[in-house]
This record gives structure tokens, sequence and C-alpha cells, in this order.
């Protein structure tokens, strides 16, 4: 993957399903959603998006079915039980009733219990303090809702997969599923890992491929400097990149990533939160002279700060990033941008997929010479993430040179 806007060939996504179900007033600030989801209407929203995808000529991976097909592998079935149940809240005599429960499922039950989660009472043959003490709605192994959000738990930069450090304990076990996937299934056959969940965190929606050679890592609530520092350094040591731009923004629910706030809609022209377009800034990080065996001992370069779009202009070589003037007075800008209006999935240079209710953004997008493709997103919407968030795209085309 050199690029956000090569053409898009091959996508991976989640079916938001049972996990969904699992949400309710209690949790939801827990599992990280801001409201509890009309699940039938956000399955129906997602088969929309997914179904504009396979039209325009995408194909369309889904998690569940890459993760039942992989757990046929009895060391990819082990290494994800035991992730299952690595929890303190549990304690040893729960631990192994559960990897007793899990290790007996079929490979799809399994897939089901490892994304939708096992509450107190869903578990045969309990016992132990732990459970005890649980209440009844209290969960064994806690869903993943925010799986839904394929972004985040890989990113591909070149041929190499990055296997993200998710920072949100709720989280956390999304990276295993990801990791086993590409390890042990054959459609990816094992391809080199540029990052490992166990390193500094690190999230996908976080990182941009502005251009070949040149990526944008957004440093704030969800990925670190360290996290920034320690990509930096792999993609020089393995000729991924030349340039990388670290992006500081907010540490807020709106702007959780860099691509909530701007992302690429062709190859030279990005949508971008009004409020921040004169005010972010980039530090550019590149290798030093020499570059050593080890990954993680390149000497970096680093200069700035500069204005976001100057330092980016710069590292892509060309005169100016175009930034999408949406136009947008101040209250409207901050609805579209909580509605992830600067969210957008390009499927090819000029053609982005976009939440239909954020109409300023689409119309500005438009005007601006971008075909949108409008996808209904008003259950989806509500863990904060848009077109982009919800895929993680494993193969596009090279931008010709």
């Amino acid at each position: 993957m050199t690029s956000e806007v090569g053409r898009l060939r091959t996508v991976v996504l989640h079916r938001p399903g049972a996990e969904l179900r699992r949400l309710t007033p209690r949790n939801n600030d827990e599992l990280l959603f801001d409201g509890v989801p009309w699940v039938a209407r956000a399955q129906e929203e997602h088969d929309a998006f997914a179904g504009a995808l396979t039209e325009r000529g995408v194909e369309v991976l889904y998690v569940d079915r890459l993760l039942a097909e992989v757990l046929d592998v009895p060391a990819a079935r082990e290494q994800l039980v035991a992730a299952a149940v690595d929890d303190p809240r549990i304690g040893a005599t729960l631990q192994h009733a559960c990897v007793d429960h899990l290790s007996g499922l079929a490979s799809t039950d399994l897939a089901a219990a490892l994304i939708g989660g096992l509450a107190h009472d869903e578990l045969p043959g309990a016992r132990g303090l732990a459970w005890e003490l649980m209440g009844q709605g209290d969960f064994v192994v806690r869903p993943l809702p925010n799986l839904l959000f394929t972004r985040d738990s890989s990113v591909w930069v070149g041929d190499q997969v990055a296997i993200t450090s998710l920072a949100m304990p709720a989280r956390h076990r999304e990276s295993t599923i990801t990791g086993a996937i590409y390890q042990h299934h054959p459609r990816f056959g094992g391809p080199q890992r540029l990052y490992d969940p166990s390193l500094e965190h690190l999230e996908g929606g976080d990182v941009l491929a502005l251009a070949p050679g040149v990526l944008a890592v957004g440093v704030g609530e969800r990925t670190t400097a360290g996290g920034a520092e320690r990509l930096a350094r792999r993609v020089f040591a393995r000729g991924l990149a030349h340039t990388v731009l670290v992006v500081p923004i907010a540490q807020e629910r709106a702007t959780m990533h860099l691509d909530t706030i701007a992302t690429m809609v062709d190859v030279d022209a990005m949508v971008m939160y009004p409020a921040v377009a004169d005010t972010l800034v980039a530090w550019t990080v590149r290798a030093g002279a020499d570059l050593p065996d080890d990954d993680d001992t390149v000497d970096l370069q680093v200069s700035g700060p500069a204005p976001f779009l100057t330092a980016a202009s710069a590292a892509m070589g060309i005169d100016r990033l175009r930034l999408i003037d949406t136009g947008l007075d101040p209250v409207t800008a901050e609805r579209e941008q909580w509605d992830d209006g600067n969210n957008t999935l390009a499927l090819g240079p000029r053609l982005a997929v976009a939440y239909e209710r954020n109409t300023v953004t689409n119309k500005a997008l438009e005007a601006a010479g971008i075909e949108v493709v409008a996808i209904a997103g008003d259950q989806l919407g509500s863990g904060r993430g848009g077109p982009r968030c919800m895929s993680c795209p494993v193969v596009r085309d090279p931008l010709p040179a």
C-alpha cells in the first residue's frame, strides 16, 4: 500500500453483529460507544456500504469468516483462546472453565464467542470465586464492538503489515485476532510484520499514506510519539518510506485519530476539518545517512514544526496540497466533524465514500471534482467512525509514475 487513493482492490470489513447487542447504557462508555445502536439498522447500513464497494469492483473480505477459517489451525485456536481469557478479573478457576468451554466449540461458534463475548450466565460448568461474585450480565470474555473499525488494528505499508498496539483496554484483543488472521490464513500467507502489539501505542486511524514514500502519523489520544518514532525507524530501515510527518492532534473524542480530521480524496487533495486547517503542524522526520541492519536503531533527523500543508506538499514533491474548502460556518463544521464528515474512504482518485448526512461537506467535495458515494451511517456512527475507519485496505493499485 503506497497511497490512500490508488484504485482499491481488496478490503477487510467487519459486519456488526452480536457484539453490538451487548452494548447497554451501563457499559457503552467503557466499550467506547457514544450510544446504544439499533443493531439491525446498523447491519443494513453496513451491508449497503459493502455493496457500494463490490459494485465498484472492490473485493470485500469479512473478519468473522476469516477468523472462523483460521480457528481450524490448532496453533491459532490455542493462541486466541488464551488471549480471550488473559484477564486478571476472572481468576485461575474461571479461566480454566472458560478455556475448556471455548476449546470445545466449533470454529464458527468460537469465532462468534471471541467477537461477541461470553457472559456470566452463558458459561456451562463455571465455578470459582470470581464467577460467584459476578453479576449475571457481567462478561467473562468481553465483546469487541469496535472490531467494526477494522482500520485501527492493522495498516499495510507497501507489502508489509503493521499489527498495531491499540491504546484502549476495550480494544486490545482486536490486534490479537487481526494478527492471527494475517499469520495463519492462506489468503495472506504470513506477510512480513512491520509492527507488533507489544510495542508503543500506534493505531491505524492515525496513519495516512499521503503519497508513495510519504506517511503522516497523528499523535494524540491513541498514538504516542514513541509509536510514531518506532514506525518511522522501521519504514526507513525497510525502504518503505523516505519521510514521515508527525502531526500532533487534540486529545479529544471528536479528534481521536488523524483520519477523523483529514483524509485524502485525490493524489493532491485532502478534505479537512476547517477549525484545524490553519493551525495543524507537522514535524518532518527522515532517516540519517547510514541505515543500520537493526530496524530500531535508525538515526532520525527531525525538523519543524511547520504548517502541515506546507510540510506535506514539500514531502510529496508537489507545489501545493489542495485543501477542499468546505466553506462551512463554525457550527455546521463542528456538527459534520462530529458526524465523521472528514473521514472518507477513497476508492480511487477523485472517488470517495462518505456518510450521506454530511450534506454540506459532500457538496463541497463534489464542487471540487470529487465523486461522492454517499452511504447511510446513522447507527454505524455511534462508535465515532466513518467509512475510512470501517475499512482496512489490503490491496490498492499503485499510482501512475
